[in-house]
């Protein structure tokens, strides 16, 4: 019995490059659940987020001849995942309304006491999020939620890692002083 290792994502980029549709399926796979994520949470809405990442996968697809680097792909699927929210944020129309149906379920298994406590705090998050700019969002779910460095957060929403950090801890402080009741 033979198992096969998962190839690399370097090696899938540049099959994909070469027309591989099955590398391309690969690749897609393994990041559209973070893509979705960081889409959702920017975006606060489930469809508007399908959305773009159908769209930054297609055009990352048809553009996949002009990467540099095949090592920068996910970089640039960051990036493309992160700018597409913030136009779509940007063209929306300001509303206050949070989409609690984006929060996580909590654990079915822990207290009914506790499963409200942690719902009601992750709501609390949500409305906290939705509260910060979108750069600042999106800044601090790169840094928070998809573990990315100051530079490759810089890099993808385009400013210095300096700024990054700014907004970071502007982020962090507003956060802290909306989320202060559930300490």
């Amino acid at each position: 019995m033979t198992t096969t290792t998962p190839l690399d994502d370097v090696t899938l980029v540049g099959r994909a490059r070469d027309g591989d549709v099955r590398a391309y399926e690969q690749l897609v796979l393994r990041y559209q659940g973070p893509m979705f994520r960081l889409a959702v949470k920017m975006l606060h809405h489930r469809g508007d987020a399908e959305d773009v990442v159908q769209e930054v996968f297609l055009n990352a697809w048809r553009k996949l001849g002009q990467l540099s680097e095949d090592a920068a792909f996910v970089g640039w699927l960051y990036r493309a995942t992160t700018n597409r929210c913030l136009n779509a944020i940007r063209m929306r129309k300001p509303q206050a309304d949070v989409d609690l149906d984006t929060a996580e379920s909590p654990r079915t298994d822990l207290q009914p006491e506790r499963a409200a406590q942690v719902s009601s705090q992750l709501a609390a998050l949500n409305a906290a999020l939705a509260q910060l700019t979108p750069e600042q969002r999106a800044c601090w779910l790169l840094r928070e939620v998809h573990g990315r460095s100051y530079e490759e957060i810089g890099e993808t929403v385009g400013v210095t890692a300096t700024a990054v950090r700014g907004r970071i801890a502007r982020a962090r402080a507003q956060l802290a002083e909306v989320m202060k009741p559930w300490r």
